[in-house]
């Protein structure tokens, strides 16, 4: 088992949920986070602290197969992250916004 990040965090990107991390597992991407699933222990301490609630244990209907591609695939090729940033300009106003995989970049973000 383990966590995927779906697409209310795109252009949220909002950080408190990695440092809570035991394992180190997320990775940056320029506007998401994504949970690498073969180091994520299934511990679940993300998924209160996130605010934008877009991190669900894989077993979730939310955690549609394409969320765990998407973060399998991205955490192979962004930086890792395991420290609190600022989250992205407008993130309280695109957090809960329907729609926003359209908006998702495949560039990496800076990580630490």
């Amino acid at each position: 088992m383990t966590h995927v990040v779906t697409d209310n965090c795109i252009k949220c990107k909002f950080t408190d949920c990695v440092e809570v991390c035991p394992v180190d597992c997320f990775y940056e991407g320029e506007n998401m986070l994504v949970i690498h699933p073969d180091e994520c222990i299934d511990c679940g301490v993300c998924v209160p602290e996130c605010p934008a609630e877009a991190i669900f244990p894989d077993s979730d209907p939310a955690a549609e197969p394409q969320w765990l591609r998407l973060n399998h695939d991205y955490a192979d090729q962004w930086p890792n992250i395991t420290r609190s940033k600022a989250p992205m300009p407008d993130a309280d106003a695109l957090n809960g916004v329907p729609g926003k995989l359209a908006d998702f970049s495949v560039k990496p973000g800076e990580g630490d």
